[in-house]
């Protein structure tokens, strides 16, 4: 498997593994699938120090991660929030664990001293790979969110890069 930044090339990839996490309702809160001009801004909002990065398998993306802005105010320039999505035949199969070894270098790299996450409490396959990556729960939101007409509840979890 390769670890490499996304290219333009890739959105259309990666606008497929997102609307898969949409879709399944494990991975977000967002409900309206995404279409091609909504991908191409966020891609060109992820060009400085907020990376995208894929997994690719047999020349295919089965995988991406992104970091991106958690607050606009300065003190929080140093967090970054993570996004992960895994295409449905590659869950489980170990692609999230390097994405998450790339995408902490990457952060590191970039000066971000800390990774925030948000994940619903019922996503254990996420939550089992976010800590056996180091990331911590924080605590959870009740009823943060609406999916299908239920109140959902958000899990916070973080890990710090630097002391």
């Amino acid at each position: 498997m390769k670890i490499r930044e996304a290219t333009i090339e890739d959105l259309s990839s990666i606008q497929s593994i997102y609307n898969q996490g949409i879709e399944d309702r494990i991975a977000t809160l967002e409900t309206a699938l995404k279409d091609d001009s909504y991908m191409l801004n966020w891609f060109h909002q992820h060009q400085d120090r907020y990376k995208i990065i894929v997994a690719e398998l047999d020349e295919e993306i089965v995988g991406f991660a992104s970091l991106n802005p958690y607050n606009a105010r300065d003190a929080y320039k140093g967090v970054a929030d993570l996004s992960v999505y895994i295409s449905r035949q590659a869950r489980g199969k170990g692609v999230g664990t390097l994405l998450l070894d790339e995408i902490e270098k990457i952060a590191i790299n970039h000066h971000f001293h800390k990774i925030v996450l948000f994940t619903f409490p019922f996503n254990e396959l996420g939550q089992g790979l976010y800590r056996k990556k180091g990331f911590r729960e924080v605590g959870v939101f009740k009823n943060q969110g609406i999916l299908d007409g239920q109140y959902v509840d958000v899990m916070a979890m973080e890990k710090l890069l630097r002391s």
